[in-house]
């Protein structure tokens, strides 16, 4: 018999997040993207072909790269507004094809196994299809609320999975109807193959078979294909700043002026609290320095509040796909008194990072007269900054 697959790749994948790759079908798994994974299984299953890849009419290109090596043996569609009718679009291009048997997909279904393929296609005769499907195994519960309604019975409950096959004239008539009468409510093939008086059978399915659904189940998958836990992205950035005391009337250190008989020299207003703070947080993306940001030498700095360099170094630690966890700042100096100020400089540094205030820590220490700093000729500060990336 001659076997065709349609695998259903148009969606666009909104619990899942877009992902770096674009939607979740496209996303890598060991260097592979999902789509390709799924397509090579059926690929490699003897006795399956042609395969149909529906897509997204914005996808082609995505399409194309994904499934590099593979074009010449897939054939791709444009699917439509809803998996339904994007199943249909596939089912149509098989006209001239006409297989004895079809079976369709979930393209976010990538460790399907060849063996469970062929289960499927086992149990299908000219009458009758199958679909793969689990015993449900949890406690089911039905609510309208937060409240429990009621227990259900689980006992013969089946959790549906793919590939779901059968006879292909009978599921395309089936689906063809189902348009026709505007019936856009079946969640998966075989619901509307019961609606079209299409019998299906059950055959065991397999738990590995997951369908890759949130962002997490695509973590883990990548994990597998990787053979090896994914790295967990903490980043840790350091910096450092000092500026020289002059004569004056207040020194500016984490955000906050404090009054005081000397000032910081420096282009903008010299806090080098913030200065060190806004290294540490660049450094954590290899983003460069203070400096290349916001060059000395550019006029437009002179005096400014150096708030606005801490600000654009978190927007670039967003950029990044950053959330910082917690800073830390050491301010070194003799004087003036730090601990006065400590709870002004937490709350300016938790609206500019948004950090709650327990993940903003502020500590300062002598040098105990020695050195410049011991004589109070300058301020020196040491930043540390914790980020996680690839949320």
């Amino acid at each position: 018999m001659k076997v065709a697959a349609i695998l259903v790749a148009a969606g666009r994948g909104s619990r899942a997040g877009l992902t770096p790759y674009g939607p979740k079908q496209y996303f890598d798994l060991g260097g592979r993207p999902v789509l390709w994974r799924t397509a090579e299984r059926f690929l490699s299953t003897p006795g399956i072909g042609p395969v149909i890849v529906v897509i997204h009419p914005d996808d082609h290109a995505m399409a194309g790269r994904a499934l590099d090596g593979l074009l010449d043996r897939v054939l791709l569609v444009e699917g439509g507004a809803t998996r339904q009718a994007s199943v249909r679009c596939g089912l149509e291009a098989l006209a001239e094809v006409a297989p004895e048997i079809v079976l369709i997909h979930d393209a976010v279904r990538p460790f399907v196994s060849s063996d469970a393929i062929q289960r499927v296609v086992a149990d299908i005769d000219p009458k009758t299809g199958a679909i793969l499907a689990l015993p449900v195994v949890d406690t089911l519960k039905r609510s309208d609320g937060d409240l429990i309604d009621v227990t259900v019975d689980r006992s013969g409950l089946f959790g549906a999975q793919t590939p779901q096959g059968f006879p292909y004239g009978l599921i395309r008539e089936a689906h063809t109807k189902a348009s026709r009468d505007t019936r856009t409510a079946f969640t998966d093939d075989a619901s509307i193959a019961e609606w079209a008086g299409i019998p299906v059978r059950l055959v065991p399915g397999d738990p590995e078979n997951v369908k890759l659904t949130l962002a997490r189940e695509l973590t883990l998958a990548a994990e597998r294909f990787r053979g090896e836990p994914a790295m967990i992205d903490v980043r840790t950035g350091n910096g450092y700043d000092v500026h020289k005391l002059v004569p004056g009337d207040g020194v500016t250190l984490c955000g906050v002026f404090i009054e005081h008989d000397q000032a910081l020299l420096g282009h903008s207003d010299a806090d080098v609290g913030f200065h060190a703070l806004t290294d540490a947080l660049l450094a954590t993306c290899g983003a460069g320095d203070i400096g290349t940001h916001f060059p000395p030498s550019d006029p437009q700095w002179r005096g400014v509040a150096s708030r606005i360099f801490l600000k654009r170094a978190v927007e670039i630690v967003e950029g990044h796909k950053g959330r910082i966890c917690n800073v830390d700042v050491t301010l070194i100096c003799e004087a003036p008194k730090v601990g006065p100020h400590r709870s002004a400089m937490v709350e300016v540094i938790a609206d500019v990072t948004g950090l709650e205030a327990e993940r903003i820590s502020i500590k300062a220490t002598t040098n105990e007269t020695i050195g410049f700093i011991g004589r109070r000729e300058g301020i020196a500060a040491i930043a540390t900054a914790s980020v996680v990336y690839g949320r």
